[in-house]
């Protein structure tokens, strides 16, 4: 063998000496820290806002299914075209006033889809601002303003004290 790579000599070890470098070895990256910790402000959550088109996209797909599928009965049923285009055209303006109303369908919420991304992410704003007003919490709170004020506190009490004391001297 040359360069003292592999085995000395291939006897009785079973294989043929051929050698192969290891591909599942990881090369380790810089020793440098994976986050800055100055700046830890990217790390802080923040919630994926929903694409405003797309969620209206969505909507107006929903009442084009429902006139659709309202067409498609009225076609078996046979009804003349024109009573089919008029009925279609009432349940359409209807379901829009509903949607630009506000009032989605009474029905329970569904359940969603993990591709429906948009819709999860609204429904998540929608479920974080029903239980920040529960629990009375302020739009602006900062995670951890709680213990920044205390520390705010002690430092003041301590400048007051160290004043004090240099009054008296």
């Amino acid at each position: 063998m040359s360069d003292n790579v592999g085995l000395s000599t291939p006897r009785g070890s079973g294989t043929s000496g051929y050698v192969q470098r290891n591909l599942a070895h990881l090369k380790p990256r810089d020793r440098a820290a994976p986050y800055s910790t100055k700046d830890l402000d990217h790390l802080k959550h923040r919630q994926r806002q929903p694409d405003k088109e797309i969620l209206e996209h969505d909507r107006k797909r929903e009442v084009e299914v429902k006139v659709f599928e309202l067409r498609d009965q009225l076609e078996d049923e046979g009804v003349d075209e024109d009573e089919i285009d008029k009925r279609c055209d009432v349940l359409r303006k209807e379901l829009q006033a509903k949607m630009n109303k506000g009032g989605r369908d009474a029905a329970p919420r569904k359940q969603l889809k993990a591709h429906q991304v948009h819709e999860l992410a609204d429904a998540k704003i929608k479920e974080s601002e029903r239980l920040r007003n529960a629990l009375k919490i302020s739009k602006d709170y900062e995670e951890g303003s709680h213990w920044k004020r205390q520390e705010e506190r002690l430092r003041k009490a301590a400048e007051r004290e160290s004043s004090t004391q240099k009054e008296e001297q």
